[in-house]
C-alpha cells in the first residue's frame, strides 16, 4: 500500500505574501462587483438608482444649499445601502432556506420593512427640501 505524500507547509504558507494595498484593492473590486451585479438584477435597486439620478438633477436645477445637499445625499446613500442590505439578506435567506419557512419569510419581510422605513424618511426630507422651492417657482402663476 502506497502512502500519500506529506506536506510540510500549508498552501497559505507557500503563497507569496500579498500586500495590504493589493488586498484592499481586491476588496474594493468585490464591493463594486456586488453593487454592479445587484444593480443589474434587482428591479427595486434600479428604481432607486433612477430616483437618485432624478433627485440629483432636481437638486441642481433648484439650486439647493450645501446643508440641503448633505441631507439629500445622505438620504440617497442610505436608501441605496438599505436596498443592497435587503438584497444580500434575501439571497442569503434563499441559500439557507430554499423551501418556504416562516422564519425565512419574517426575515425577508423585516429587511424589506427596513428599506421602506429609510425610503419614507428620505421622502420626508425630500418634501422638506424641495416643496418650498417648487412652491416658489409656481407661486407667481397664482397671483
Amino acid at each position: 500500500m502506497k502512502s500519500l505524500p506529506t506536506r510540510t507547509s500549508t498552501p497559505k504558507q507557500d503563497a507569496p505574501k500579498e500586500s495590504i494595498w493589493r488586498k484592499e484593492w481586491r476588496s474594493f473590486g468585490f464591493a463594486w462587483r456586488g453593487i454592479a451585479t445587484s444593480s443589474r438584477h434587482e428591479t427595486h435597486l434600479q428604481f432607486h438608482w433612477i430616483a437618485a439620478l432624478l433627485v440629483t438633477s432636481a437638486s441642481c436645477l433648484l439650486d439647493i444649499n450645501r446643508y440641503e445637499w448633505i441631507a439629500v445625499t445622505l438620504c440617497m446613500v442610505m436608501v441605496l445601502a438599505a436596498e443592497l442590505f435587503n438584497t444580500a439578506i434575501e439571497h442569503l435567506t434563499d441559500l439557507v432556506s430554499p423551501d418556504y419557512h416562516l422564519l425565512a419569510q419574517k426575515t425577508k419581510d423585516a429587511a424589506a420593512g427596513a428599506v421602506l422605513v429609510v425610503t419614507i424618511g428620505a421622502i420626508v426630507v425630500g418634501v422638506v427640501v424641495f416643496l418650498p422651492k417648487i412652491w416658489a417657482l409656481f407661486l407667481p402663476f397664482f397671483k
